[in-house]
């Protein structure tokens, strides 16, 4: 519960700390002087709720115009689910480009491994714009496999019950009819379940696969993966993996104790 808390609190000083930024350029662009809204931190944010379920139902139209299900984008295979906007002036290209980046350094695929799905907030957004930003993200970062990724549009009522369910709450700021709203990134289980977040805008493809390898339930990854897995800990405080030292002197004295049996064994062979 304390470190729910602790990432909850993370999270909500990064989109507050992001957002007063921009409220004080906005004056020199625009030429206003409404000051931010006062509970700006309370309305947006991204609020943890391991183990909820997501609609897999929800439908969404892909930047090629196709429109099926959220389960049926997944195929049996874990989602990273993020929200935003691809006209955003500020944090969604830098989360699609984080993303992107770790893609491409991991060993994962996204079109046989698993999936990416980014889900646009804005009511107004069309195919069109999903497919400029698939296409320029292709450009930008050629190895990660954009062409498998999901840009997507939707109803109004489906963005609120995806959004509602992962936690993720945004709003539209009036002075400028930008959207506010956090930087993160969703692990779900091929059958829907919340399994993991990561904050900000940079994810290290390390925790980022090993999220992916826990959330297939044993699809994906090796032996090595699960013996990684058991070893570690995840801290949702900082969406990261670190490990677990008594879980770890379990595996080392296991593999002690098999390595002297077997060498007692060999021994054994080699006596006349």
């Amino acid at each position: 519960m304390r470190g729910r808390r602790v990432g909850i609190a993370l999270a909500r000083a990064t989109v507050l700390t992001a957002a007063l930024a921009l409220a004080a350029l906005a004056p020199r662009v625009t030429g206003a002087s409404t000051p931010p809204p006062p509970d700006l931190a309370a309305r947006a944010g991204l609020d943890q709720r391991l183990g909820a379920m997501v609609p897999m139902e929800a439908r969404l139209t892909d930047a090629d115009g196709r429109t099926r299900s959220l389960a049926s984008i997944a195929d049996g295979k874990p989602l990273a689910l993020a929200f935003g906007y691809y006209r955003c002036p500020n944090l969604c290209d830098l989360t699609l480009h984080g993303l992107a980046r770790a893609a491409a350094t991991m060993p994962l695929d996204p079109a046989k491994d698993y999936r990416i799905v980014f889900v646009s907030i804005a009511q107004d957004e069309t195919t069109a714009d999903a497919r400029s930003a698939r296409d320029m993200l292709a450009t930008m970062d050629p190895h990660a496999r954009v062409d498998a990724w999901t840009l997507a549009t939707t109803a109004p009522s489906t963005v609120q019950s995806l959004t509602h369910a992962v936690g993720f709450r945004y709003f539209r700021d009036p002075r400028d009819g930008q959207y506010v709203h956090p930087a993160g990134l969703t692990i779900v289980t091929p059958d829907g379940r919340v399994s993991r977040y990561f904050f900000g805008v940079d994810h290290d493809p390390a925790s980022l696969r090993l999220a992916l390898v826990e959330a297939s339930g044993g699809r994906l990854g090796t032996v090595i993966d699960r013996l990684v897995l058991f070893c570690q800990h995840y801290d949702p405080s900082t969406g990261k993996y670190s490990v677990l030292v008594t879980r770890l002197m379990m595996v080392l004295g296991s593999f002690f104790v098999v390595a002297m049996a077997a060498g007692a064994w060999w021994l054994r062979r080699r006596s006349p």
